[in-house]
């Protein structure tokens, strides 16, 4: 397994965003997560990815355990946020070069690497543009290329495609699916479009109120909700209820934490 969870907990104060979970990913599998606005989603992500300390419970990641080897874990994963990280005022290369030396990579091999994953993403012939010039789009697939950079063992992917058109979220997936079978890599990815986990995930975990309710493949998942769709299923198991924005829940819970760390 690359990714082992056991009895994974996160509190903020007196509210509990994730409560009690354990599930793993296997090695180069296409993983999603998915739960509705606030279910605890990006609060997992953010303790698999060592933004956050768990309070209870342990998250081992390619065999490093995440609270106790921060550092090695960072070196074996990259990560897609669901808002947007680069640099504006920088060219595609620079925005790729400034993430290298980051992870301390050197000159010699940071070179070539970039140059690869330009291509592999169609923006080699954008290298010398500004940021800022590029559509939203341009600026996921540099994200993604960006990740990739020091050869990571698993790629986080939060909505990589929230606030874009059909065709380029078509075109990202087609992008992932290839970096997966490429590079080996294994894609733990979040997304609110559930025909988008039919295409592409291999399993299927959904959260609400901070428990896994369920964990499979679709058709396993179908089966046990009686549904003939993964998003009936979806909505059987969390409710037809609108949420609160998962962003808004996250400032609250943030907010929290922040006065009982000072």
């Amino acid at each position: 397994m690359i990714i082992e969870t056991k009895n994974l907990t996160k509190k903020f104060g007196n509210f509990t965003a994730v409560d009690n979970i354990s599930f793993n990913v296997k090695k180069g599998e296409i993983f999603a997560f998915l739960g509705p606005n606030g279910a605890g989603k990006t609060t997992t992500i953010k303790m698999l990815t060592t933004l956050l300390k768990p309070t209870n419970g342990e998250v081992f990641l390619n065999n490093h355990n995440v609270s106790e080897n921060p550092n090695e874990t960072r070196k074996s994963f990259g990560i897609v946020f669901q808002d947007p990280s680069l640099d504006n005022e920088l060219t595609a290369f620079e925005n790729m070069q400034f993430h290298a030396i980051l992870y301390g990579l050197p000159k010699s091999i940071y070179q070539k690497r970039i140059m690869e994953l330009l291509e592999l993403v169609e923006l080699f012939d954008r290298k010398d543009s500004f940021v800022k010039n590029f559509s939203g789009g341009m600026k996921r697939r540099l994200e993604i290329a960006r990740g990739l950079l020091h050869h990571p063992k698993v790629l986080f992917l939060d909505e990589p495609t929230l606030g874009l058109d059909p065709q380029t979220r078509n075109h990202i997936w087609t992008y992932i699916k290839n970096l997966n079978k490429k590079e080996r890599i294994t894609i733990f990815f979040t997304t609110h479009h559930m025909e988008e986990v039919e295409r592409t995930a291999q399993r299927v975990a959904i959260i609400d109120h901070g428990k896994i309710l369920i964990i499979g493949t679709i058709k396993e998942i179908i089966k046990k909700a009686k549904t003939k769709k993964l998003e009936d299923a979806f909505i059987k198991l969390t409710g037809s209820k609108i949420r609160k924005e998962e962003g808004n829940v996250g400032l609250n819970q943030m907010r929290i934490s922040n006065k009982l760390m000072r």
